[in-house]
Parts: C-alpha cells; structure tokens; sequence
C-alpha cells in the first residue's frame, strides 16, 4: 500500500474493534455505506453471504478484513470525501450487525485536499467489486 495515496475509506480503532467482535460471531462482514431512508446515512454492516452487492455499486475500500461498498449514485456525492467509519454509543442499524450491540457504527467524513484528488485511485463500479 502506497502510504502517498489516501484511503477513500478508513476505521478507528474503536470501529476496528467492533468489526473484529462482530466477525467473530458471524463470520466475514462487508459494509454499504447507507442512502438514507429507514437507516438514514448510516455504514451498515451485514454478513457477506447475507448482502448481494448491486452491479452499480461501488468499492471504496477495505477497513479490517471488511469491504466497505457505496451506490454509485451517492459516490457521485461523496467522490471527494474520505469516509471515516467510527462506533458511537446507541443503536444500530435494524439490519446492520450492530443493532443490539449497544453501539453502532457512523460515518465520519473529511473533504479530500486538491493533490490528494490528484492522486486517488480510480472507483471499481461492478461486478468487479466483489468481496
């Protein structure tokens, strides 16, 4: 990993910690960094074999072991923003891993600077983006 090129995605250590609790319980999870609706904005977090990921969706990274995908149609939103996925106190998602954990999981964002842009690499958008 190139340490120049920012993350498009990344995790606290307390986010890091609740994947590793929740991967030990359920086996490998992926993330879909939510449009709203019933969730709101929130990073869900599901069982890998228990989400199909759509033929749009994006793949903005790895954090831990757990690929993090967003609708190609909010990444045309956020294209410019590093999320950063951190764990609150609260509840989680109604069908994100979280829920009744007593934390849950958010995103946090930071606009990227104009040569971090310059350099990010390209979105894989498809069917390319499996786990």
């Amino acid at each position: 990993m190139d340490e120049s090129i920012p993350e498009r995605v990344m995790a606290t250590p307390a986010a890091l910690a609740l994947i590793e609790t929740l991967q030990a319980k359920y086996g490998p999870v992926l993330f879909h960094q939510s449009g709203g609706c019933c969730d709101g904005s929130s990073p869900m977090c599901y069982p890998q074999n228990d989400f199909i990921v759509g033929d749009r969706d994006v793949l903005l990274g790895r954090i831990g072991e757990a690929p993090v995908y967003i609708s190609e149609s909010q990444f045309a939103a956020w294209a410019h923003t590093q999320l950063i996925i951190d764990v609150v106190p609260g509840r989680g998602g109604m069908f994100s891993l979280d829920n009744g954990t007593e934390k849950r999981f958010i995103t946090r964002s930071r606009t990227f600077s104009g040569e971090e842009m310059c350099v990010l690499r390209p979105a894989v958008v498809g069917a390319d983006t499996r786990h």
